[in-house]
């Protein structure tokens, strides 16, 4: 795998793959999504993975999630291997360990603001006050006031939707956060919104790993990651994210040109 820059050593390793492979039958004939992937994922980082359609991007990021089960290989999450586990144990760390964030926003129609975040987090915690504490603190740092936690999901914009789905995702403080092209319903603006708000969780500490095709959602980013047909192609270390830093934009689409974007 080539390397476009050295990814500091001293990082906790969070996620890691050896030899990771996804294959689908199609129509009789197998195709390989994933080919052997060996990758360290490091905690506190925020990971880009970028590359054209059909590349497995997407593919990757449900194996790495336990939302779907490799065909060969190892998945080790801390120091337990996913991979090895069963469909019901699966939940429970998803559950317990992973959040997630969707182009499409997924909150349930029929119950209010609130109530989204709150379902999800019951699922592990069952001490209530505890988690509207802090639903109440999350809504309020991503700029969802009091007056809207009684309100429906149609109620809402596009943009106000996918921040109380980031909210769901950090209900139960989740180790790393999944995001699978999270602006990609959006416009430009409430596309930014969300974009500053997983930065600033990032800042925090947050791990977050997000499949986009989209620069300005990479740069946010200080490690990119490029599929292509399957394999890691190469990687990018921006660094941590700095607003209005052009240079970053410029070594983005350097790394990008050369990876043949």
């Amino acid at each position: 795998m080539h390397r476009k820059a050295g990814i500091p050593f001293m990082k906790n390793v969070l996620l890691q793959t050896e030899a990771l492979s996804k294959s689908f039958s199609n129509g009789g004939v197998l195709q390989h999504v994933l080919k052997n992937i060996d990758l360290q994922l490091y905690e506190g980082d925020f990971t880009v993975i970028m590359g054209a359609s059909g590349a497995g991007k997407s593919t990757l990021l449900y194996a790495l999630s336990g939302m779907d089960t490799p065909s060969l290989g190892k998945i080790t999450f801390g120091k337990e291997i996913i991979s090895e586990l069963n469909s019901d144990d699966l939940a429970v760390f998803r559950r317990r360990s992973c959040g997630f964030v969707f182009q499409q926003i997924y909150l349930i129609d029929g119950m209010s603001v609130m109530d989204n975040v709150l379902a999800a987090g019951l699922l592990v915690n069952r001490d209530k006050k505890v988690l509207v504490r802090r639903a109440e603190e999350l809504l309020l740092a991503v700029d969802i006031p009091e007056e809207a936690w009684k309100k429906f999901p149609a109620q809402l914009s596009g943009g106000e939707a996918q921040r109380v789905g980031i909210v769901r995702a950090l209900i139960n403080s989740p180790r790393i956060l999944f995001a699978d092209e999270p602006t990609g319903a959006l416009n430009s603006k409430t596309g930014l919104d969300v974009l500053d708000t997983l930065s600033r969780f990032n800042g925090q500490g947050q791990s977050v790993v997000m499949v986009t095709h989209d620069m300005r959602s990479a740069r946010r980013g200080n490690r990119i990651l490029y599929l292509r047909d399957g394999a890691v192609l190469g990687e990018c270390d921006l660094g941590t994210y700095v607003h209005g830093d052009r240079g970053r934009h410029e070594k983005l689409s350097a790394f990008l040109e050369e990876m043949g974007w």
